[in-house]
């Protein structure tokens, strides 16, 4: 994603931060809509919902967890979304793409949506619900690289929404910088993450016990251990469970559940390479 300065403009049509919000780049001619699924009706009441776009269906569990997109694109907005309305469960969002000047076409779109499933499963953020990435289409160089334009474009709209689907966990790391890691030991884990401005991010294999000590039972706590398993964002390796890859947690205390198995304070168990908490290191001011 491109690092330089942006205005981004976000207009609300009915004045309610929680309704209908469509954002652009002031200088370019893409628009992102976001759509409560409630909302689903009023959005195709809008002039707007007559192009062809591309489409995301934005979902999660209710404790925040296993959060899902569904990537498409159509030239029929409203038969497509309210189809998806009726036969798809998990999503809550619809973010929709079009171009200020309706010159998206069939072409774009079906180039986009390839591209957008390639970014998204290497991101890894997300749990990709379509069936497959398929294969890229034929698509002229000039059209190509209009495509890879309206990408960028929708990939900095998207994560402005709070959607960064597009978006690693971790960022690769260049020669000049160094990554601050953080360390989990206790209850037997062997955890590594970094501090970042969204949560907390464990790498790819941190490892920690498989069971849960007693308190947890029964707990929505174990629940969230058990869904991590389940989604396949911790592997069992005998007695033990292993990251299967890079994963964000909203609190430090969240990741360090995820690996001890046991209600804990990860501002004091996370620490630096030379024994210092995140607590430490991250929340107490110098006066």
């Amino acid at each position: 994603m491109s690092t330089t300065p942006k205005t981004i403009q976000i207009f609300l049509p009915s004045g309610d931060p929680r309704g209908i919000r469509i954002a652009e780049i002031t200088t370019r001619i893409v628009q992102v809509i976001e759509v409560p699924r409630s909302l689903l009706p009023d959005f195709i009441k809008m002039p707007e919902s007559n192009q062809v776009a591309l489409y995301f269906l934005f979902g999660e569990a209710e404790d925040g967890t296993d959060a899902k997109v569904y990537i498409g694109q159509t030239g029929d907005l409203p038969a497509r979304l309210t189809s998806h309305n009726k036969s798809k469960d998990f999503w809550q969002r619809a973010i929709v793409l079009i171009s200020r000047t309706n010159s998206l076409t069939q072409t774009h779109s079906l180039f986009l949506e390839w591209y957008c499933l390639q970014a998204a499963n290497k991101a890894a953020r997300y749990v990709v619900e379509n069936g497959n990435a398929g294969s890229k289409p034929h698509t002229p160089a000039p059209l190509e690289a209009d495509c890879l334009e309206i990408f960028e474009t929708g990939q900095v709209l998207l994560a402005t929404l709070g959607y960064p689907v597009f978006d690693a966990v971790s960022k690769p790391v260049t020669s000049s910088e160094e990554l601050e890691v953080f360390y989990c030991k206790a209850s037997g884990a062997d955890g590594r993450g970094l501090y970042t401005p969204e949560g907390f991010v464990v790498l790819k294999g941190s490892s920690g016990r498989k069971t849960n000590v007693d308190s947890l039972i029964g707990t929505p706590a174990e629940r969230f251990r058990e869904r991590l398993v389940k989604s396949g964002v911790l592997k069992v390796a005998g007695d033990k469970v292993v990251m299967a890859t890079d994963h964000l947690f909203k609190t430090p205390s969240g990741a360090a559940l995820a690996l001890t198995g046991r209600m804990t304070n990860g501002w004091v168990n996370w620490r630096s390479k030379d024994g210092k908490t995140l607590d430490e290191l991250k929340r107490q001011q110098p006066e």
